[in-house]
């Protein structure tokens, strides 16, 4: 598939291992990649760098000289990204990056370390190899020594060894040679290689593409849109850190959700609503490894809550505290700063994180596939979370969108509050508790009986954002998917009719109607018309529904991938990247409208 040659519109693909991730663009350069975490400081990171900042860029390339075009594609149902580069005089060459993933041992091998592998497809190309990490945002330049047959870039809190059999003379000066055969880099920590450099990195792909294929193979897709479907679970499984079971909401800080906004956040945490969401998606393939592993990093938070109160975001290693900075430099994507690091959030009180607590964990009380499936224990720690839902569920919070500068009841918190009270009553029901399933039961019936009289607008003829309130706020769309309301009950049909008439632009669907701390925003919210399809077709409306997915398929780009928010005009994708509310909404989508099977075979 053909690109284009920068980094606008967000032309990346996204490569990892469950360790570490890294983007790479249209034109094979490496533009972000953080290590050892998805949250660590990143040695290239160039994305967030404007027209000033050339000096302080950091970025791996590989350049072709007199180039012309460029294609891109992942090798299918992998994590491995192919890019041609094409010059004008009929040379060609092939770069394939990935982070090495598979068994190994009887344990999973999934190093902190990029490889890149190149080769001649046709002509007599000429390639000049960069490899650029900085410290402290750009600011440092590392200290660089050579050996045998690897430099060693000294970070201020890493060292990097570039382990390559391209000359490191070259390298080191960027200089062009001919590329005559394949030759491989493998940038990671500071350990010795144990074999030779190219059968290595020849040994790494073919392990890592079996893995991925394997994987890939175990998930139960729909029959229409499996690329689709397979490339966002992909995606949704890169976002997770394997080692501890936490799942980022993306793997990239402030980039702008709309052009100089300022609304620029750092993503690189697990929010529970996200994370929830990303489980719930998996879970719909048949992927429950994911949520196996989330759940033993969520039983940690819980059990760590000091009084049951539940942060909406920590940090990957459990951090809890998540200070939010703005630095001076680089100077922001496409120069539209600030770029911030940390996550002011984490000091909210967002009462739906209790429900997307309770959400996320239910499933593991009535799967039998589990290896460690929930039982009363559990329960008991699960219910510590209703406990916070019940006595919150008509209290001022900031919301699911995070307000910084009001707090009000918001209909959204409450519903996931109900959510939280009534799958505890179904999960004392299978674990034989019916004392404690009558208790749960009654309190999710008073918390249904307020949300319907307190966020209904009359007005409005529709549930609004805040009880009382008279705004549009298109979270309530999940009312429908977490089982509050019936779709066809008039109330929510007439709720849909209003946020689209108030908050769509064609396909594209933005949050809420009033103004925030920064105005009212300018894109669409990319998981806010998926789950406008989800109403749909719950409403048997799957026409329009089916019109609407494949509109939102197109606004992908290049490689199957979106951010968080869409230019409704221009289309254009803004946000941080790639955003797993917006993949789950893709699959999501998939999963309910697409024919069965059983139609075609």
């Amino acid at each position: 598939m053909s690109a284009t040659t920068d980094t606008e519109n967000l032309a990346l693909g996204a490569i990892g291992n469950c360790s570490i991730s890294a983007l790479v663009d249209a034109r094979a350069r490496v533009v972000w990649f953080c290590t050892p975490r998805f949250d660590s400081d990143p040695a290239f990171q160039s994305l967030l760098c404007g027209p000033g900042d050339r000096e302080r860029a950091a970025y791996m390339a590989v350049e072709l000289e007199g180039f012309v075009r460029s294609e891109q594609h992942y090798e299918r149902s992998t994590a491995v990204l192919r890019t041609r580069l094409y010059d004008g005089q009929g040379g060609a060459v092939e770069v394939t990056d990935f982070a090495p993933r598979f068994r190994h041992h009887d344990r999973m091998f999934r190093p902190a370390q990029l490889v890149r592998r190149l080769r001649p497809l046709q002509g007599h190309p000429r390639v000049r190899v960069i490899v650029r990490p900085r410290g402290e945002w750009g600011a440092q330049q590392p200290s660089t020594t050579r050996g045998s047959n690897h430099l060693r870039f000294e970070l201020p809190d890493q060292t990097l060894r570039l382990n390559t059999n391209v000359p490191l003379t070259y390298v080191m000066a960027s200089t062009w040679f001919s590329l005559n055969g394949p030759m491989s880099l493998l940038l990671g920590p500071d350990e010795t290689l144990a074999g030779g450099i190219e059968d290595t990195a020849r040994r790494f792909e073919e392990e890592t593409i079996q893995y991925w294929l394997g994987w890939v193979h175990r998930l139960a897709v729909p029959f229409e849109w499996q690329e689709a479907v397979i490339r966002a679970a992909i995606t949704l499984k890169l976002c997770q850190y394997e080692e501890t079971g936490a799942i980022v909401a993306a793997i990239t800080t402030s980039i702008p959700e709309a052009p100089n906004s300022g609304r620029n956040w750092d993503y690189r945490y697990c929010w529970l609503r996200d994370a929830f969401f990303v489980v719930r998606a998996l879970n719909s393939l048949s992927e429950v490894g994911t949520m196996e592993n989330y759940l033993q990093w969520l039983q940690n938070v819980v059990r760590a809550s000091p009084g049951g109160r539940l942060q909406p975001l920590y940090g990957i290693g459990l951090e809890s505290e998540l200070v939010e900075r703005t630095l001076d430099a680089p100077a922001g994507y496409r120069g539209m700063g600030p770029v911030r690091v940390g996550n002011q959030a984490y000091e909210h009180d967002q009462h739906d994180v209790y429900g997307n607590v309770v959400l996320g964990a239910s499933q593991a009380f009535h799967d039998l596939r589990l290896f460690r499936p929930a039982g009363v224990d559990e329960y008991e720690l699960l219910e510590r979370v209703g406990e916070q839902a019940w006595r919150l569920h008509d209290q001022p919070d900031a919301g699911m969108w995070e307000l910084r500068t009001r707090a009000r009841v918001h209909t959204s918190s409450s519903l996931m509050c109900w959510a939280a009270c009534d799958r505890l009553a179904k999960i004392a029901v299978q674990l034989g508790l019916p004392t404690r399933a009558q208790s749960w039961s009654e309190r999710a019936a008073a918390v249904r009986a307020r949300i319907l009289e307190a966020g209904w607008s009359e007005k409005r003829q529709a549930f609004v954002e805040s009880f009382g309130g008279q705004d549009l706020d298109a979270g309530v769309l999940l009312m429908a998917e977490v089982g509050f309301i019936d779709p066809r009950d008039p109330r929510f049909v007439s709720t849909l009719a209003a946020l689209e008439a108030t908050l769509c632009d064609g396909p594209y669907m933005r949050r809420y109607e009033a103004a925030d701390d920064f105005g009212r925003p300018e894109t669409a919210f990319n998981v806010c018309a998926f789950w406008r399809i989800d109403a749909l077709a719950r409403m048997g409306r799957t026409s329009e529904a089916r019109a609407i997915f494949e509109q939102l398929l197109a606004s992908r780009n290049h490689l199957g991938l979106l951010s968080e928010d869409t230019a409704p005009v221009s289309g254009e994708l803004w946000g941080n990247f790639p955003q797993t509310y917006s993949m789950v909404g893709l699959i999501n989508g998939a999963m309910r409208l697409s024919r069965p099977w059983e139609q075609f075979v």
